[in-house]
């Protein structure tokens, strides 16, 4: 138990070293960077809120995803009202981007 958690401190410890605090909104707010917060609409009308955070961030119940998901990915750099196809498990699907908001 002990080792596990002194390998888990080595590694947040070098993480934090990497780590860069992102305080300024983007030049352009329209479309989508890391930090947003991204209203998508699927093909059947359903709405979703995700918040795309680095890797250590993510919780799913809160609506935060990693910018390393494949949504985020796909999602990164796009500009409002585009239409995203983003690769699932379950197959290919598409969505639309109908709200950006930067806190």
């Amino acid at each position: 138990m002990l080792r596990e958690i002194d390998s888990r401190v080595r590694f947040l410890t070098k993480r934090l070293e990497a780590l860069k605090v992102v305080s300024e909104k983007p030049s352009d707010p329209n479309k989508v960077y890391f930090g947003a917060w991204v209203t998508i609409e699927d093909e059947d009308g359903k709405q979703s809120r995700y918040r795309i955070v680095g890797p250590d961030e993510l919780d799913l119940k809160q609506g935060l995803i990693s910018i390393d998901s494949p949504l985020a990915r796909a999602l990164i750099g796009k500009a409002l009202d585009a239409e995203v196809r983003v690769q699932t498990p379950t197959g290919e699907q598409c969505v639309y981007i109908v709200e950006i908001d930067y806190p």
